[in-house]
């Protein structure tokens, strides 16, 4: 049994062999030798996309393509991406001295006004460092003017030097004082300006101690005045605020707060797009409840984010009864520009040979051209582009099979949108 599955097998070979391989010498076989084949069976038959123009040997090859007829329409002026809701701004504000916190706290969603009591921490001995302080100051104080009498007593004294070393020396000259005395009167001279210098010196060092003795009674002050935090802004509180008696440490949350009027809505532009996406204009967008608002846009990014290459631009909305909520998605719509472009089917997009993109369109001779393009949008119903004439005669299939002028026949199909 097994030998004749192996002699099947080698006959079933053989018979493929000889339809394939040697199918001329079977054919000649089977018809005497003398018949030929069809013509229909030994010549190539001819691609279907590739015809002969009937002008003998050499003739120009003209390619079959399918193309539409299209016009270039206006597109809405609107730039669409998706999105989210943002506050406006989100602060943690932190205790900048320590202490135990002595305030009844205030409870997360609770409306504050800007400059609100939100935390007050127990003030200690502080008020007894500012009390010392402003001790020394006064002290620091009442000591410059007697540094400054000492001067005019130096001054005083050096002019008083002066006036007896010029009569001293006048004396000299007719004989009537001695150089001892000159001398002594010099030496009174030069004693008298360092007793100036000295006293100069103290005025300085009475006026550094009480610039020092000021700089600890801001200082005091300062420290104080950091027990009660405060809120820098309007707003509603995301967190509670710190509990009684909790012990904080500079640096401690105290609470943090949303502002939420206006509020941001944040998207992200793709790059064929964001040209025409300009700072003040008009958008619009819809919640994820449905509810629509309008605002403008106050900020679009220069640098693209490096995953996404996409561009993070803001919309800025009035939100007075804090309805719209910090993270809520939305579908925003920024006017742009207005824009004529065609509308063509994704397969009609191809690339030249240096890599651009762009379609092939037929001009009025029937040859195939080869037109850059840029994308405007993409729908579901197909791709908006610009570069193309008013009217084109766009080929959608058999574009990968022509080259820059290359004769083309034309069989038109009609664009389902």
């Amino acid at each position: 049994m097994r030998l004749f599955s192996i002699l099947l097998a080698l006959c079933v070979a053989a018979a493929l062999y000889l339809v394939v391989m040697q199918r001329d010498v079977l054919l000649s076989v089977a018809g005497g030798g003398e018949a030929e084949a069809p013509a229909s069976e030994t010549a190539p038959e001819a691609p279907r996309s590739v015809e002969e123009d009937g002008t003998g040997a050499g003739a120009a090859r003209v390619v079959s393509v399918m193309a539409i007829d299209s016009e270039a329409r206006v597109v809405d002026s609107a730039v669409i991406t998706r999105g989210r809701t943002e506050a406006a701004r989100q602060v943690t504000v932190r205790a900048e001295t320590p202490g135990q916190i002595v305030s009844e706290p205030l409870r997360k969603g609770a409306f504050v006004e800007a400059g609100q009591m939100l935390c007050v921490i127990d003030a200690g001995t502080r008020e007894t460092q500012l009390a010392q302080a402003e001790a020394q100051l006064a002290s620091a104080r009442a000591g410059l003017p007697e540094s400054l009498a000492r001067v005019a007593e130096a001054e005083a004294a050096l002019e008083e030097a002066e006036i007896n070393d010029r009569a001293a020396s006048q004396l000299s000259e007719g004989g009537y004082a001695s150089d001892t005395r000159v001398a002594a009167t010099r030496a009174a001279v030069s004693s008298a300006r360092a007793a100036v210098q000295a006293a100069q010196s103290g005025v300085e060092g009475a006026k550094s101690q009480v610039q020092t003795a000021e700089a600890a009674v801001a200082t005091a002050q300062k420290d104080i005045d950091r027990l009660t935090i405060t809120a820098p802004f309007s707003g509603l509180l995301e967190s509670d605020s710190a509990e009684l008696g909790v012990l904080l440490q500079s640096g401690s949350d105290c609470a943090t707060i949303l502002q939420l009027d206006p509020i941001k809505l944040v998207g992200f532009v793709p790059e064929t797009e964001v040209s025409r996406v300009k700072v003040g204009a008009k958008a619009g967008a819809r919640l994820a409840t449905g509810e629509e608002v309008m605002g403008e846009v106050t900020f679009l990014s220069r640098s693209a984010d490096a995953q996404t290459r996409t561009f993070r631009v803001e919309v800025q909305v009035p939100n007075a009864d804090l309805e719209i909520r910090d993270g809520q998605t939305a579908e925003i719509v920024i006017s742009a520009a207005g824009a004529k472009a065609h509308l063509l089917p994704q397969s009609s997009l191809t690339l030249d040979d240096g890599g651009a993109l762009g379609v092939r369109w037929v001009d009025e001779e029937n040859t195939a051209r080869f037109a850059p393009v840029t994308v405007l949008r993409d729908t579901v119903d197909g791709i908006w582009v610009t570069g193309l004439p008013e009217t084109a005669r766009v080929i959608t299939r058999g574009q990968e099979y022509v080259v820059e002028g290359v004769p083309v026949k034309v069989t038109l199909e009609e664009l389902t949108q």
